[in-house]
């Protein structure tokens, strides 16, 4: 059965990520960012399900795509500046630092 509802298919790449399944859930994140490509929470998930892979590239990149989704959430720009920290990206890493701050305190 494939499914195809997106919050169905993040819910159950949680659930896998909670069991530390992170295959599992980055393909259940994939699938669910393949029917809804603006669902910014998954591909958050999905950034951190690879990072727990070992895949630093395809994780920055899903969260670069989180950010894109969510600019809002400091969460995000966290995320972000700690990927970067991990690539030795420090300017960039520095950068989303300071977004995260600001947006923190802006809520």
């Amino acid at each position: 059965m494939t499914e195809t509802d997106p919050k169905v298919l993040y819910k159950s790449g949680m659930g896998k990520f909670v069991r530390q399944d992170f295959a599992g859930a980055v393909e259940d994140f994939t699938q669910a960012v393949t029917l809804d490509p603006n669902y910014g929470d998954v591909h958050q998930a999905l950034a951190h399900a690879y990072e727990k892979l070992g895949d630093l590239d395809a994780a920055l990149a899903a969260c670069q795509r989180a950010a894109v989704c969510n600019p809002d959430d400091f969460l995000v720009h966290t995320s972000l500046s700690i990927l970067y920290q991990r690539k030795g990206m420090i300017p960039q890493a520095e950068s989303e630092k300071a977004i995260a701050a600001q947006l923190q305190h802006r809520h």
